[in-house]
């Protein structure tokens, strides 16, 4: 489901007239819509590890280089070279000196990975969860849904139902409403079913705790 889809289906939900094309949207609740939907979007796309996210690049480090720039947008979770996966480390004293980074490791400032140098060139093999929540028609991922054919990168349809009955709560924020109570049991359901039902590991599901007082 496409942004415009999505507009026009919290303005159903909403009891509000629907509209023909993006140029409609001009009153103040189409657009506190428009960005409620990308606000949601992004709280869910940032508040887990999702698979959907994951992403993978390879990579050259050069001959004799103990720095590169960042080459991923977003939260890096393995960084192979020659078949090892090298490890962050947050303790940056270990790092006084760049000349002499531990094998094994490697750190992050500035927009730069810092590793141990090496006397080749390397390949290395990048998987990292994108900061990005959307896509554009050509399929490049994008920080928010601005035009029609915009996709969020949450799934179908888990996106439809988290997404639109997000944006019917945030807009209305008023228990009282006579459809708050359905739109928030919506929501919740649909977001216990994308933790659920998202990775393609069959044994990866949500767990439920139970806690005695």
């Amino acid at each position: 489901m496409n942004f415009f889809e999505l507009i026009n289906k919290c303005l159903l939900e909403l009891n509000y007239k629907e509209v023909a094309s993006m140029a409609e949207l001009v009153k103040n609740d189409h657009k506190r819509i428009k960005n409620i939907l990308n606000i949601i979007n992004k709280e869910i796309c940032n508040s887990d590890e999702w698979d959907f996210l994951l992403k993978y690049k390879n990579i050259s480090i050069p001959a004799n280089s103990s720095e590169i720039i960042t080459p991923v947008d977003g939260r890096i979770l393995y960084f192979i070279i020659d078949g090892k996966n090298y490890e962050y480390c947050k303790d940056k004293k270990i790092f006084v000196s760049k000349e002499n980074i531990p094998q094994g490791y490697y750190f992050s400032i500035d927009n730069k990975i810092f590793l141990p140098k090496f006397s080749q060139a390397k390949n290395a093999e990048i998987f990292y969860y994108t900061s990005k929540s959307a896509q554009n028609s050509d399929g490049d991922l994008v920080d928010d849904m601005t035009n029609a054919q915009d996709k969020s990168l949450i799934p179908m349809p888990f996106a439809e139902q988290i997404l639109v009955y997000g944006a019917c709560l945030r807009l209305k924020a008023n228990p009282s409403y006579v459809r708050f109570n359905y739109w928030m049991s919506m929501y919740k359901e649909a977001l216990r079913n994308l933790k659920s039902k998202c990775s393609i590991y069959a044994k990866e599901a949500s767990k439920i705790r139970l806690y005695r007082e």
